[in-house]
């Protein structure tokens, strides 16, 4: 008689998930710093090429080594912030951000050979930037499996980088609206109409109403904002960009009020959008004085 035992099926998928988890988890964490990577690039280049010019520099003038340069740094900064939200340690940001470095200043021997020229360089380095993030990873394997916050010494610099860190919607709002500050104007009226569209529209896909009077508080709203619309429309330039500043400030409240009542919207999204309705009203009226 075959005394082998039989194998559970049960058993032997609790078997082979903890190695497919892990593989899961490094994935889904070099996508997050994909993104991060990507949003610090999008988010502080036009920073960069701002500080650019109020020394007198254009960022074109600084060839393709300032390219890399703003590149790795911009990238670094965003993935890097992300990181430490996620409760990395700092060497591994450290790491990461050097691979990142590196990848770009490989790049740059052939465009200094004259072999590539500095566009094909630029996109070689960050072809490159993928394969050497890997490589970290599965050389600290047990340091990017996991997403949880791990036990670190909490040091001043540490609190400092973990409160930037866990602030990254305001960030964010800052990022999209900082050419406001550089060219500021005044956006359309019409735009009014999105502001009080926006949280009934989210708050109806994501099935947050119910029979009470937050939705009759969210359409009233869309209402008010529909006429200061139709007003800012028809009334003189001026008086129109007091209007629509007074529409921009007025829903930093509403905001406010959603991220604190966590409902209706994601808190990150009201707090980006607290930062981008502050900035755009304030700007409409330094535009006005």
């Amino acid at each position: 008689m075959n005394t082998t035992p039989l194998l559970d099926p049960a058993v032997a998928a609790g078997d082979r998930s903890p190695n497919r988890r892990p593989s899961r988890r490094l994935v889904a964490h070099l996508a997050q710093m994909l993104v991060a990577m990507l949003l610090g690039m999008f988010l502080l280049v036009p920073v960069w090429e701002a500080a650019l010019r109020s020394l007198g520099w254009e960022a074109a003038g600084t060839g393709a080594e300032g390219t890399a340069l703003a590149m790795a740094t911009t990238m670094s900064i965003g993935m890097g912030l992300w990181m430490v939200h996620q409760g990395h340690r700092l060497r591994d940001v450290g790491e990461m951000c050097l691979a990142m470095y590196l990848s770009l200043a490989l790049a740059l021997v052939p465009y200094w050979a004259g072999v590539l020229s500095a566009d094909a360089a630029l996109a070689v380095g960050h072809v490159l930037m993928l394969p050497a993030m890997v490589a970290v990873m599965l050389a600290r394997r047990t340091h990017h499996e996991g997403t949880t916050a791990r036990a670190v010494p909490v040091s001043g610099a540490r609190k400092v980088l973990d409160a930037v860190a866990h602030r990254w919607p305001t960030l964010l709002g800052l990022g999209l609206t900082f050419d406001s500050w550089i060219s500021p104007g005044i956006p359309s009226p019409w735009l009014l109409v999105f502001l009080g569209t926006e949280y009934l529209v989210i708050g109806t896909l994501r099935r947050q109403f119910r029979r009470d009077r937050v939705l009759a508080l969210h359409v009233v709203g869309f209402v008010v904002y529909a006429g200061l619309a139709v007003l800012a429309a028809t009334l003189p330039p001026d008086a129109a960009a007091y209007v629509v500043a007074a529409g921009w400030l007025l829903h930093v409240g509403w905001d406010a009020a959603l991220h604190r009542a966590n409902r209706i919207v994601w808190r990150w999204y009201a707090e980006t959008c607290v930062v981008i309705d502050l900035v755009l009203g304030l700007t409409v009226l330094l535009v006005v004085r």
